[in-house]
């Protein structure tokens, strides 16, 4: 009888230890905990993210290994395309340079609504508020992507001019450091006056022309924003450049020069509107090294 009854105990205990024992082994085997020995976070790739309810309101995020809030800052690529054409997929080609120059950063890429020339949809400053809800929106998901709320902004052509006019005319949104501008836009009253296509294209996206619509045109241009505040500026522009002119480029240097902002230009001889690879690939490798001087 009393072998009954110490038996009885022992399947009486196990069976009391068993919620105990599953509850430990679901721990070890939870999916969400880092399985690298080392605690290093993977990397992470976040494509076709929502920050508005457009379809062309989307981003793409990539989320480099090791990252921390404390130690990977950000930086938002804003594609090309005469504001009319273009898309976030532009980043690609960048891509391997940018990360082999900033190493430590994550990178994110960003569609915004584009001007429609046949119905006159989407004119500015859509794009200027699509990039500003882009940011809000990758601010609200630092903490759960575990990556600095530090932000650089780069841009190409109508990205470029996008990326500046954020950086000094919307600074306190976002904890912008710097911008990175190829081939930009700067000016936009000069800048509608280059040529018949760029006449076109600025007198749809603004409404009209810089004679009938002044403040929009000067609302528009980043050169209107910039003060002895502004962020550390790196640009670069080809001297052929058959689309934008490096007159733009000429301007922007003349204004950053008079406000005591520092900044790094190069103009680049005999390359038009896009450079070689290796071009690329130095200028992005000089923006970092300057960068790194002046973000201490």
């Amino acid at each position: 009888m009393v072998l009954k009854m110490t038996s009885f105990r022992r399947i009486h205990l196990f069976r009391s230890l068993v919620p105990v024992i599953f509850l430990i082994v679901l721990w070890s085997c939870d999916s969400s905990k880092d399985e690298d020995p080392n605690g290093l976070l993977p990397e992470l790739n976040l494509l076709n993210q929502a920050y508005g309810t457009d379809p062309q309101q989307t981003l793409d995020v990539y989320l480099p290994a090791g990252r921390s809030t404390e130690d990977t800052p950000i930086i938002i690529y804003i594609h090309g395309g005469a504001w009319i054409e273009g898309s976030k997929s532009e980043f690609l080609g960048v891509q391997p340079l940018m990360e082999k120059s900033f190493p430590e950063y994550a990178y994110v890429s960003i569609d915004y609504r584009l001007f429609n020339l046949s119905t006159g949809a989407n004119k500015f400053p859509i794009q200027e508020n699509d990039v500003i809800k882009s940011i809000e929106y990758i601010l609200s998901k630092t903490t759960g992507w575990n990556i600095s709320n530090k932000i650089i902004l780069a841009g190409a052509s109508a990205g470029g001019h996008l990326a500046l006019l954020h950086g000094y005319k919307h600074q306190d949104i976002g904890n912008i450091q710097a911008v990175i501008a190829f081939f930009p836009p700067t000016d936009l009253v000069p800048f509608y006056n280059f040529n018949s296509i760029t006449s076109a294209i600025l007198a749809g996206l603004i409404g009209g022309t810089p004679t009938d619509q002044p403040r929009i045109y000067s609302a528009s241009s980043p050169v209107t924003f910039i003060n002895e505040k502004s962020v550390p500026t790196v640009f670069f522009h080809g001297t052929t450049d058959p689309v934008v002119p490096i007159g733009q480029s000429e301007i922007l240097k003349k204004e950053l020069e008079s406000s005591s902002v520092p900044f790094l230009y190069r103009s680049i001889p005999g390359q038009g509107h896009g450079f070689t690879e290796a071009t690329y690939a130095n200028l992005i490798q000089e923006a970092s090294v300057y960068l790194k001087t002046v973000l201490k």
